[in-house]
Parts: structure tokens; sequence; C-alpha cells
């Protein structure tokens, strides 16, 4: 296995594997969390949005992301949007989720005291409901990427094209086990990395500001 990883970077096949896998899901992951903390936000502050399609949201969040790959490639084709639309679906339910919560569990007296100090409209909800919501969405933000990159994985193992998940497949098919721990290895990894140093050390910073440590 250590032979294997160490020849996969030599050769540069892991690092054209990490850039393209990368690549897709900054891609996918944006575009999740701005449709996720979007529709949270809209569930969380509008009653008749949340009795209509709140328990619809919490429903497809129970399905896991390979389930959505069938209907990705009925719509688009092998292609890069049939990735992309995994991606997203296996991301932006659990960060819309999350940010619903987050809208919804500010304390009220939050909302009244600001309305009493005439903050009203648009600066209500930039001022106060969004920065309250702040710790909340940002634990949706780390779920959403780790259910991403999971996601990136399933679809990257159907589609053929260069990735992590692609290599993952080459190995099989090759029946060379050291290749597929090395990925796997890899995989894993870049996970660790962009959760602690990234999603983690937000998350701690966010925590520190509204005083929610000890």
């Amino acid at each position: 296995m250590a032979k294997a990883l160490i020849w996969g970077f030599k050769d540069r096949t892991f690092l054209i594997g990490m850039s393209v896998s990368i690549q897709r899901i900054t891609i996918g992951y944006l575009i999740s969390l701005v449709l996720g903390i979007g529709l949270g936000f809209l569930v969380g502050r509008f009653k008749i949005l949340d009795e209509t399609i709140g328990s619809l949201i919490s429903g497809l969040q129970v399905l896991p992301s390979i389930c959505w790959l069938p209907l990705a490639i009925l719509w688009f084709g092998l292609n890069e949007q049939a990735i992309q639309f995994v991606i997203i679906m296996g991301a932006f339910l659990s960060i819309a989720i999350a940010t619903e919560s987050g809208i919804r569990n500010i304390p009220p007296i939050y909302l009244r005291a600001a309305r009493t100090m005439g903050i009203k409209g648009i600066d209500l909800y930039t001022r106060v409901v969004f920065p309250a919501a702040l710790p909340s969405i940002a634990t949706g933000m780390k779920l959403g990427w780790s259910f991403a990159w999971r996601s990136l994985m399933a679809g990257e193992l159907l589609f053929v094209s260069i990735g992590l998940g692609h290599l993952l497949q080459t190995g099989r098919e090759l029946n060379d086990m050291p290749q597929v721990i090395a990925v796997m290895v890899v995989i894993v990894l870049i996970g660790l990395i962009f959760d602690q140093l990234l999603f983690s050390q937000l998350e701690k910073r966010l925590r520190s500001r509204w005083g929610m440590t000890t």
C-alpha cells in the first residue's frame, strides 16, 4: 500500500485526481451552500413554507446520496452535470435543515430587543437574525461538506473520468488492492484536512465569539 501511495504521487496520478475532485466539489459545494442557506432561511422564517415543504426536506435528507445518481443519469446523462447534481442533492438539504434550525431557535427576546431599538426590515435579518443563527449554519456547513465529499466519490465511481473515485474504481477493476487502499487513504486525508483546518476552526471561532465555549 505504501509503495502504491508513493508511486501514485510520483507519477502525478493522485495529484491530477485530487485536483479534479477538489474542483468538482468546490463548485458543487458552493452551489449547495447558497441553495441550502437560502432555503433554510425561508423555511425558518415563514410558517407556510415550513408547513408545506419543511417535512419534505427532512424526508429527502434520509435518502443516501447514491440514490440520486440514477435520476441524475436519466436527466443529464453520464457527464459532469450528473456528478454536480449528486453533490448538490447530497449536501444542500443538510445545510438547509441546520439553517432552518438555527433561525427557528433564535431567542425571541433578540428580535423584540432589536425592534425596540428601531431595527427592522432587511437590517433585522442582516444584523440580528443571520448572525444569531450563524453557529448553527456553520455546523450545517460542516455536515454539508462531509455529505458532499461522499456524494462526489459515489458519483465518480460510476462516471468514467479522472478523479479519485474513478481511480478507486480502476483499482477494483484491475484487482489492484494496494491502489484501492492507497486511494482510500488519500480520500480520508483530504476529508480530514478540510474538516480540521477549515470547518472545525470556523465552528470553534464562532462558538467562542458567541460565548458558547466554557
